[in-house]
């Protein structure tokens, strides 16, 4: 049976697309699913008060202690350690839950806590009632209490400011974040766009005419920021995608190729091997 990256969806039946779970509990239920790589189509927020292990999200491992917040993005590849101590709760949302409007999309789509262009965010919490623990009470409350008409926007609002004050905490902990401008929000579109077409689409130009804006005006804005051009941020979009496949999925390299938009797997396997110094074959053994 061909194997591919199990794709896991927020659980049906509920009011909400948000959920506030034990994830000790749920990780004894579910640890043969969880400690396998798959993609969950909703946010993780895992609020872990005692633990110690390996995480990985995508390829980067995250070495997480006691009092740890490690922050998921939706749609990335997750792993959790199948030896790891996971105490605490874990919060979970799906974008039709937290963006009502284009406002909320623009914000979780720059968020640094979620956002691919920088490392996973994982901060440090404090016991007791620091600011993003008394958050967290609120919003457990709010969650088991008997739905109303007001329950939905409490919570928005909840998770919306305890996102915030998370991103404040990263700063405190000596975070540096991209400078705030045009060149961001340019970067911002193109990444996204990039995100959704990179299998179809892969050429400079045609992002730059969606965006609405010169490839030299998309130039400035990636080697200002990330000291990398678009063609580069484009081919880092499909090595992942590449990995991601070949170690987590069964799937021969002809159907990786043809899934990532080539139509002959040699072109595939010359691309592959410029921008890793290996064949897939060989990647894919080296795991």
């Amino acid at each position: 049976m061909n194997k591919t990256i199990d794709k896991i969806q927020f659980k049906g039946g509920l009011p909400l697309e948000f959920e506030i779970i034990d994830v000790s509990k749920t990780y004894a239920l579910k640890k043969g699913m969880m400690a396998k790589p798959h993609r969950a189509q909703f946010y993780h927020i895992l609020w872990i008060d005692k633990g110690k292990g390996t995480h990985f999200v995508d390829f980067n491992p995250i070495e997480y202690t006691d009092n740890s917040i490690i922050f998921i993005p939706c749609n990335s590849v997750n792993k959790f350690d199948s030896e790891g101590i996971y105490t605490g709760k874990a919060i979970l949302f799906t974008d039709s839950f937290f963006c009502k409007n284009s406002n909320d999309h623009k914000y979780l789509n720059s968020s640094i806590l979620f956002s691919d262009l920088y490392p996973p965010a994982v901060i440090k919490h404090c016991l007791g009632e620091c600011e993003l623990s008394t958050l967290m009470n609120a919003m457990e409350t709010e969650f088991i209490r008997e739905a109303d008409n007001a329950q939905y926007q409490i919570l928005h609002n909840m998770l919306h400011i305890f996102l915030l004050q998370a991103e404040r905490e990263m700063r405190k902990q000596g975070f540096l974040e991209l400078k705030t401008g045009t060149n961001l929000d340019y970067l911002l579109v193109f990444k996204e766009l990039l995100t959704k077409n990179f299998r179809t689409e892969k050429t400079v130009s045609k992002y730059a005419s969606d965006i609405n804006i010169t490839e030299k005006q998309l130039h400035k804005a990636t080697t200002t920021l990330l000291d990398k051009t678009p063609k580069q941020l484009i081919d880092e979009q499909i090595i992942l995608e590449a990995k991601r496949l070949l170690v987590h999925s069964n799937q021969s390299i002809k159907e990786i190729a043809y899934e990532l938009g080539y139509d002959e797997p040699t072109n595939f396997i010359k691309y592959f091997r410029k921008h890793n110094g290996c064949t897939p074959s060989e990647f894919r053994e080296s795991y």
